[in-house]
């Protein structure tokens, strides 16, 4: 499959965490817009990969090229500034759950805000309609005047998404976006990410939780194992051989297991039967 020009490079990227190597010597290059899946056992390292690429973890080695310009060693505004265009979603959604939701979806905008308006949480009228906007694209713009915490978890991480749109990133970085949500959830959210991709253009990566998550949603799926990539193609290419290698030898599943048996393997259990 062809992406087209080069978009987002990683090289050689380590980090350690004293004696241990969280993740190690990973190479990844992104080519245009794709929506990449990372899947992998607990522990494996993929949370740790997409803090790097969005700055909140500093690589011990190697670095990080989007275009033509290094963001491995950014510092200050430059750092900030990249890390508005890599906006980052979060299992546990970190909203303020006192605050409205128009509001929490306000705060993809504080970057560009001055010390003062941040302070006395003014916001410019068409950043709102703005806001509503986006809440309306993904189905909960009646929720807009509710507090985050009066949502469901569903409805708390689309909140969570349409933050990341306030920001108008480039890439948009989602670490286990659905591991803490039902199926149903799980599908609106992941269908909205996979929307967003194919409407905007935009590069999504997401670490995922499941086998058959990233067969249905991903253009190209990355397993890491202890920290390496030890698989990088297509969904078709995810075969059972390939995921014993991403999960251990030992693992026993077919090519219908299900997010139960994965999320088994995961964490460290044995498969269930087929």
């Amino acid at each position: 499959m062809i992406w087209g020009i080069c978009v987002l490079r990683i090289d050689k990227l380590t980090k350690r965490f004293g004696a241990n190597a969280a993740v190690e010597n990973v190479s990844i290059t992104i080519e245009g817009s794709a929506m990449i899946g990372v899947i992998g056992a607990s522990g494996a390292g993929k949370s740790t990969l997409l803090r790097m690429i969005n700055r909140l973890a500093d690589a011990s080695e190697g670095a990080i090229w989007y275009q033509d310009r290094e963001v491995t060693h950014l510092t200050g505004k430059a750092k900030r500034q990249w890390q508005s265009e890599c906006a980052m979603i979060f299992q546990q959604f970190n909203l303020v759950p006192r605050m409205d939701v128009v509001s929490n979806v306000l705060h993809g905008t504080l970057n560009r805000r001055s010390t003062l308006a941040t302070l006395f949480n003014l916001y410019p009228t068409e950043d709102i309609h703005r806001a509503i906007d986006i809440l309306d694209r993904l189905g909960i713009a009646e929720n807009a005047p509710k507090r985050a915490e009066a949502l469901s978890g569903g409805q708390q991480q689309r909140v969570a998404i349409a933050r990341a749109l306030m920001q108008d990133p480039k890439i948009i970085l989602a670490d286990e976006p659905i591991a803490s949500l039902d199926p149903m959830n799980a599908q609106i959210v992941m269908d909205a990410l996979r929307r967003i991709h194919d409407e905007d253009g935009r590069m999504v990566i997401a670490n995922l939780h499941t086998l058959d998550t990233a067969r249905r949603y991903c253009d190209r799926v990355i397993g890491m194992r202890k920290g390496r990539v030890v698989f990088d193609g297509t969904p078709e290419q995810l075969t059972t051989g390939v995921a014993r290698d991403i999960y251990g030898a030992g693992a026993e599943f077919s090519e219908a297991t299900t997010s139960t048996d994965i999320a088994a393997l995961e964490a460290g259990r044995e498969a269930l039967p087929a």
